[in-house]
């Protein structure tokens, strides 16, 4: 609650209230430009927040053997000033469930998984714009997930895109001192973003940080409110003994607030 309560007082008025494709698109890169005319209609209204809920299975082991368990999740986003609160329940046995609270609000990162609601694992709190730093890994989940919410990466709310290749693009979006690069690739048919990559993140790896490669993969996109979104999606560390998923999932609800 007292996330949330912060995450609102932060909000700041959004302009421009609606997408105009031809200020917008103009000068972006050919896939970015495509991505936009794919998910969006002229004249959506930009979104102010939306509140998403997922179930799916989380990877509970961070070296070895995978132990994938089911999860439930509720998320509400605010995309100016941008930020989100992730409320997450990974049962991890029979009657035992990890309760994990997952945030970036007012420029700080925020990571506390505790059992049962009650005996904490960890409280990993920074507000620094440090590489590795919890902030700037929170930012870059915030910049990653805005597939949910597309007119969050127009030009005009702050994203510098940047051309790579034909299908492939870089975002760059700043709050205050602390910033987030990501590449996307868009899918050559569709247009769609179809993964979102990291070069860099801090992974916490036993009590150390180790800057690692990190990757998401959105599908299967349905109209929501007239803008394309994916509704399931895969997270994983790409680490140097292979590709580690730890995060599986499927929207069962979805709500935007749009801009009046």
């Amino acid at each position: 609650r007292a996330l949330n309560e912060r995450l609102d007082a932060a909000r700041a008025p959004i302009t421009p209230a609606r997408y105009a494709a031809e200020r917008e698109l103009d000068g972006l890169p050919p896939p970015v430009q495509r991505f936009f005319r794919a998910v969006l209609k002229d004249g959506q209204p930009m979104i102010a927040a939306l509140r998403i809920e997922h179930r799916g299975t989380f990877n509970l082991a961070a070296q070895g053997a995978d132990q994938w368990k089911p999860f439930a999740s509720a998320q509400r986003v605010v995309t100016h000033r941008p930020g989100f609160v992730w409320d997450g329940r990974v049962s991890a046995m029979p009657g035992l469930a990890v309760h994990v609270h997952d945030a970036y609000v007012a420029g700080e990162g925020i990571l506390h998984p505790a059992v049962l609601g009650l005996v904490s694992l960890a409280d990993l709190r920074g507000s620094g714009p440090e590489p590795g730093g919890v902030a700037q890994g929170e930012f870059m989940r915030y910049l990653a997930e805005a597939a949910w919410c597309p007119t969050a990466l127009l030009p005009s709310q702050g994203v510098r895109w940047t051309a790579v290749d034909d299908n492939t693009a870089q975002a760059m979006l700043a709050d205050g001192a602390v910033s987030a690069t990501l590449l996307m690739r868009f899918d050559p048919q569709s247009g769609v973003i179809e993964s979102v990559r990291a070069e860099a993140r801090g992974r916490t790896v036993g009590k150390t940080i180790a800057m690692t490669p990190w990757e998401g993969r959105w599908s299967d996109y349905a109209e929501r409110d007239g803008m394309r979104v994916p509704m399931r999606g895969e997270v994983a560390w790409l680490t140097p003994e292979g590709r580690r998923a730890y995060w599986r999932g499927e929207v069962t609800a979805l709500r935007y607030e749009p801009v009046p």
